[in-house]
This record gives C-alpha cells, structure tokens and sequence, in this order.
C-alpha cells in the first residue's frame, strides 16, 4: 500500500478571504469529487491572493498514486481561475511506516 501526498501553490485573483473562498471550495470540491481523493486548503489561510491545496491518495501501487496525482496536478495547472506556481510530491509505502 502506498500513500501520495500532493502540495501546490497557486496564485489567485482575489481580493479579500470571501473571493478567495469562492474559488478554492469548488476547486477542492472538483479535486475530491473527480479523482477519488482526499484535498483541503493547507496553507496560506490568511493570504488572499494566494494558497496552498493539499492533496493525498492511497492505493495500492505507487504507479496509481503517480497516475492519480499526475491527473490532479495537470487540472490545476490547467484552471483559469488560477495561475500555477509550484507543486511538491511525497511518496511512502507501507513498510516505510512500520
């Protein structure tokens, strides 16, 4: 069993927390609903023009963690709502857990 934990930092075109909440609940909706997986704002909570989504999934081979996350990955780079900075990926089996 593998885990896969996806970190991505985006610029927004908001003003003020309650713009900034208009965009980043349908995008972690979309992510949860669409992809099967676990996703939530986790980072830069008290900026408005920017935030960090987190994104984890579990499966059992490190090809589909992979799969899943790449899938994620390229939607947010492809939204329009917002402008893709950056993403950082983590990877741990199982074993590596013992």
């Amino acid at each position: 069993m593998y885990a896969g934990i996806l970190s991505v930092d985006l610029l927004l075109h908001t003003r003020t927390l309650k713009e900034k909440r208009s965009v980043v609940r349908p995008l972690v909706s979309h992510l949860r609903r669409e992809y099967a997986v676990a996703a939530a704002e986790s980072g830069h909570l008290d900026l408005t023009g920017r935030t960090q989504l987190g994104v984890a999934v579990v499966a059992p081979d490190m090809a589909h963690c992979r799969d899943v996350l790449d899938r994620c990955e390229r939607w947010l780079a492809a939204e329009p709502h917002v402008q893709f900075v950056g993403a950082e990926r983590r990877y741990v089996s199982d074993e590596e857990m013992e």
